[in-house]
């Protein structure tokens, strides 16, 4: 497997942790049974790899692979009366083996453990110098969120911010076409007979999946291309791309802007920060607390998904924008699209009015988002 000896070259020639990422456009496409397979090839060729948490959801194929494979048991925990299992970080960190496979990447841990996030514990067991092989699926990707919304018509609650997959050194799509998938589903080899007339109404739809598919081959696509960029020497030397985007406390419209510039930001393998400007209305004892709540929420988000966060003061907003663009050299600014015309803005220029005007004699792009 061609794959296999890629990554087995990964581990041999720097023993700093590694990270591969199996990435699918939905359940069922054979990411599991992938990583199983790569851990027998691994072993074979004598590497020292441990199955820390798999997730085989009763698929015979998939289970009859951890045959032979040496586990990590995982830790136990109490929640609400009941026993549960977690990946258990430390006796993973203990054992220290070269290769740990560690399924289910957008898992949420139970509560009580260390960290919140399963990409977190991953993210510790790297740092301890220790190769992991995970999975994830397109639509728990953070700034894909809306997309995949618009796609399913369900928010995804356990999501992975991008800054993870872009660390990745190899991200592999596992890619089925939509009939195979659906062939899988109708046979018993994705969920149990008696839920597939469920699935085929709902999530399993050709259409969907079609998107969906769309989604992660454009994602391993973009990866490819920042590896491209990051490792083969440039003989040009291009415009460093760097991003602003500039939020409010608006309840909506500051997810949707973090989330796209950190699409354009990935897309061009550029830095990324995010602004919001304090105007005097929105001082910390004048600020309605449901607004405060949402602004701390974005700045949350925006911080997980690998953005520079800066707060600012100013009774001007565009000044305070025009301060941070000339100071870090920012060459694209992306702020949310005017709202309709008001009585009050026929006899004041608006912000984006503003802004225009200051960029006019400047070489800095400026991007609307819905």
């Amino acid at each position: 497997m061609q794959q296999v000896s890629d990554f087995l070259e990964l581990v041999k020639s720097n023993r700093r942790g590694k990270l591969k990422v199996y990435i699918g456009m939905s359940a069922g496409v054979g990411k599991t049974y992938k990583m199983l397979q790569e851990a027998h090839a691994l072993l074979a060729n004598g590497i020292d790899v441990k199955i820390a948490f798999i997730e085989t959801h009763l698929r015979k194929e998939t289970h009859a692979l951890l045959e032979g494979l040496p586990i990590i048991t995982r830790r136990k925990l109490f929640y609400k009366g009941k026993e549960l299992e977690e990946l258990d970080v430390q006796a993973v960190i203990n054992l220290h083996p070269e290769v740990v496979i560690i399924d289910e990447l957008a898992h949420t841990n139970i509560e009580g453990s260390k960290n919140e996030k399963r990409w977190q514990d991953v993210l510790d067991i790297l740092n301890a110098g220790i190769n992991v092989i995970s999975a994830v699926n397109i639509q728990h990707l953070e700034s894909l969120n809306e997309d995949v919304k618009a796609i399913t018509g369900i928010e995804v609650q356990e999501r992975v911010p991008d800054k993870v997959l872009q660390m990745a050194d190899e991200v592999v799509n596992i890619d089925l076409t939509a009939d195979e998938l659906i062939d899988r589903l109708k046979t018993g080899k994705i969920y149990t007979l008696d839920k597939v007339p469920l699935a085929l109404r709902n999530f399993f739809q050709i259409e969907k999946i079609l998107q969906l598919r769309e989604l992660a081959l454009r994602e391993v696509s973009n990866q490819l291309e920042r590896k491209i960029q990051t490792e083969v020497p440039k003989q040009i030397q291009l415009r460093q791309e760097y991003f602003l985007a500039c939020i409010s406390s608006h309840p909506n419209s500051a997810k949707n802007i973090i989330r796209k510039t950190a699409r354009l930001a990935s897309y061009y393998h550029a830095k990324w920060m995010v602004l919001y400007v304090q105007i005097p209305s929105e001082a910390a004892d004048k600020i309605k607390l449901a607004n405060q709540r949402h602004l701390i929420n974005h700045l949350k988000l925006a911080t997980e998904m690998g953005a520079e966060v800066v707060r600012k003061k100013n009774v001007d907003i565009v000044e305070a924008i025009m301060e941070l663009v000339l100071e870090k050299q920012i060459t694209t600014i992306c702020i949310g699209k005017p709202k309709s015309t008001s009585l009050l803005n026929l006899f004041k220029p608006n912000l984006f009015e503003k802004l225009s005007k200051r960029l006019t004699n400047t070489d800095i792009d400026l991007i609307i988002l819905s």
